[in-house]
């Protein structure tokens, strides 16, 4: 579900040569780790860009045994399972090609789904029909019918979900939020985001025979058929192709900074009423936008903007704070937030390093993504990215999407999850599936 070239930048260094001759204790349980029969039995479903990146880090924990891995690449689906077995020094790990066979396994727990994003709701689906907890790289879909569907899964059969959002579980945005809830900047009024810019060199398409090894139809999945080509499958391409996301607006990074705008805004549950975006759209192999602002409006008045990061340094001196290519910047009456993965300044400066007390508003503390979620498997403690906050997520980059393609303005119900008189922009709301899948 992604390439061999992705899956190699991302384990490279991580793979030692030649299988142990002595299986280590931790596999045993004998070193203070979990014994294999309490691990949770793990499986991967995409292992690539960011599969791969997650796949190590798994390897880490030692309540956890990678026991499967599915990817429609051979190629990368053998050098990943060849990573797992050697680092269990067995060869237990299984491969599949359909992560429907994959997700029959009894012995699976739970699986990280890290493909493409055509394909988050159709495997989280299927997971959740077959009991098992789901961690899903971000955004959720590809629609809010989608999304829709995956809320109703998880929740009907009661598994746990984490959506990839991971700067929840990072204290900058910690910080942020709980500055923000607690009125330290006063009356919250507007978040802006500055999200990553696509890049601008023109990619012209070559399609070509499928090579060995891959299988296209699968890796199409739900989208509508299109021939081979490198470019295509490059996530330099795919990730800009309306096929198959939304480039930098929602997957490419925009749906980091709309997950903490909602996160701030205590809006997990709800969202905007309203939309308008402008944009422009790239005009070769890709068909997103690469420039573009977005306003919407709460209920309660406070004010949504979302920009590339071009725009947003000239609208606002504030994402000049620090060098960044993502940053969120709250203001409220009383001073503002800066915050990127780069760091954290406010106004008042000494707000970044405030103590909360016991009796003020506080957020599910994390300090690790993965391991808020294999703790709420576990345990049954709160996800800190819940299922609800995936898709309210995803419907803002929906909308934001839909009124630039409309050209207009749009009010939201978020109760009703659709928009106000406006059956086009309804329509908007799913997307056809290619035969044979369907939600």
């Amino acid at each position: 579900m992604s390439n061999r070239r992705d899956f190699l930048k991302c384990i490279a260094g991580g793979v030692v040569t030649g299988f142990p001759t002595i299986v280590p204790s931790s596999v045993m349980g004998q070193d203070g780790g979990t014994a294999p029969s309490d691990r949770i039995g793990f499986a991967h479903i995409g292992v690539g860009r960011m599969g791969g990146g997650h796949l190590r880090g798994l390897l880490n924990y030692r309540d956890v045994q990678i026991r499967a891995i599915c990817d429609a690449n051979q190629a990368t689906l053998e050098r990943a399972v060849t990573a797992v077995n050697r680092k269990y020094g067995n060869n237990d790990c299984a491969s599949f090609s359909d992560f429907r066979e994959l997700l029959a396994r009894p012995e699976i727990d739970a699986v990280l789904i890290a493909t493409g994003e055509r394909w988050h709701p159709l495997i989280s689906i299927e997971a959740a029909r077959r009991g098992k907890h789901v961690y899903c790289e971000k955004p959720l879909g590809l629609s809010v019918a989608e999304a829709k569907a995956v809320r109703e899964n998880v929740s009907r059969f009661g598994t746990v979900f984490q959506i990839g959002t991971q700067q929840r579980s990072s204290f900058n945005y910690r910080q942020a939020c709980e500055l923000t809830r607690n009125g330290r900047i006063g009356e919250l009024k507007t978040i802006m985001i500055g999200s990553v810019r696509g890049g601008s060199n023109r990619i012209d398409e070559k399609p070509k025979p499928v090579p060995p090894g891959i299988d296209w139809d699968m890796w199409l999945g739900p989208s509508p058929w299109a021939p081979y080509s490198d470019e295509r499958i490059s996530i330099n391409a795919w990730l800009f192709i309306s096929d198959y996301g939304l480039g930098c607006l929602d997957g490419a990074w925009g749906i980091h900074d709309i997950d903490i705008a909602q996160w701030v805004a205590d809006a997990d549950s709800t969202g905007p009423i309203d939309v308008e975006a402008t944009g422009k759209f790239y005009t070769d192999i890709r068909d997103v936008a690469y420039e573009y602002t977005c306003e919407h409006t709460y209920k309660n008045g406070v004010r949504l903007v979302h920009m590339d990061m071009v725009t947003a340094r000239k609208r606002a001196s504030e994402f000049n704070t620090l060098p960044s290519n993502g940053a969120t910047v709250i203001f409220g009456t009383e001073g503002w937030i800066y915050v990127s993965r780069e760091g954290l300044r406010t106004k008042p400066d000494y707000l970044a390093r405030e103590k909360f007390r016991s009796n003020e508003k506080r957020v599910i503390f994390s300090n690790d993504h993965r391991r808020n979620f294999l703790d709420a498997v576990r345990t049954g403690s709160p996800a800190i990215a819940p299922v609800e906050a995936a898709v309210r997520g995803l419907t803002v980059a929906q909308q934001e999407d839909i009124s630039m393609r409309l050209g207009r303005k749009l009010r939201w119900d978020p109760v009703k999850e659709v928009f106000l008189g406006d059956d086009a922009a309804n329509r908007k709301l799913t997307r056809p599936m290619r035969s044979p899948w369907h939600l």
